[in-house]
């Protein structure tokens, strides 16, 4: 028997009929629900107790533990800090400063120190005054 070529369709794209949908009422009270809101965040925030950050850590050397800090306030030995990151939480004495491998006994606002840490600590990390 002969062998039938298949014979190719057409294929015609059918225009789809636009769908309406109906209007959502816009709601007048949104201006008043969103000032109660930001009372509500400004009443939280004020809530909170204010911590005494006195700096942030910058970099951190793994081989010698220790962390370099940008001070926002002065630091002495001796002082109690508590560094708190996202996961980094606990509380030391200033044993050892270091500037520019200098030990140094105070450090003043604005000073970037080098400072010998008793756990791993990461970029971003506040340094509080206890």
């Amino acid at each position: 028997m002969p062998k039938k070529k298949a014979g190719r369709k057409k294929i015609v794209a059918r225009k789809k009929a636009p769908v309406k949908r109906a209007k959502k009422p816009v709601k007048k009270s949104t201006k008043k629900l969103t000032k109660k809101l930001t009372k509500k965040k400004a009443l939280t925030r004020a809530a909170k107790p204010k911590e005494n950050v006195i700096g942030k850590v910058t970099h951190y050397f793994p081989h010698v533990r220790a962390a370099v800090i940008k001070l926002k306030a002065p630091l002495a030995l001796g002082d109690k800090i508590k560094i708190k990151g996202h996961t980094t939480d606990f509380t030391q004495a200033v044993v050892s400063m270091q500037i520019d491998r200098v030990d140094i006994q105070a450090a003043k606002k604005g000073q970037e120190i080098g400072l010998l840490v008793n756990s791993r600590v990461r970029q971003h990390d506040e340094v509080i005054l206890v």
